[in-house]
């Protein structure tokens, strides 16, 4: 198995073990809020099997994936080249779309409150982060194939 691969194997088999946890605690923190206690428990299932299927793919590919297994390093300069750069974009798409999030919550707030400045300066601005979005997302869908087989 290409190390490109691997590595990301492991990143995502760790950030679905973490989502799963992030989750459980959210489900539990506002367990009197149903809904939210209730779908939060359920995307937590589907992470843990994500995490599982994760580990039976990589077994079949003799890598392993377990508990015992460093999470992969994502401390600036490690690792091989292209996978800094595709790290630095998944860094810039995960920081875009926290944006996106915001200029949605602002807009529902501007349409509820009638608040016309605000929801101009959302429908001014927001479509640009929906650009850097996109961007970041080609790249990523662009680059992946060759730098994670190429290591």
């Amino acid at each position: 198995m290409k190390d490109g691969i691997a590595h990301t194997l492991r990143a995502l088999h760790h950030g679905e073990r973490r989502l799963a946890r992030d989750l459980v605690a959210v489900a539990e923190r506002h367990a009197e809020e149903h809904e939210v206690h209730h779908v939060a428990t359920d995307l937590a299932d589907w992470s843990r099997e994500h995490a599982d299927r994760l580990s039976e793919h990589a077994t079949g590919e003799g890598l392993r994936l377990d508990d015992d297994t460093a999470e992969p390093s994502s401390d600036e300069g490690e690792g091989p080249e292209g996978l800094l750069l595709l790290r630095d974009l998944r860094a810039l798409h995960l920081a875009a779309t926290e944006n996106s999030l915001h200029w949605e919550m602002l807009a529902q707030a501007a349409q509820a409150t009638r608040d016309e400045r605000l929801l101009a300066l959302v429908t001014a601005c927001h479509p640009q982060t929906l650009r850097q979005l996109r961007w970041t997302n080609t790249l990523i869908k662009q680059l992946s194939p060759q730098l994670l087989t190429s290591l």
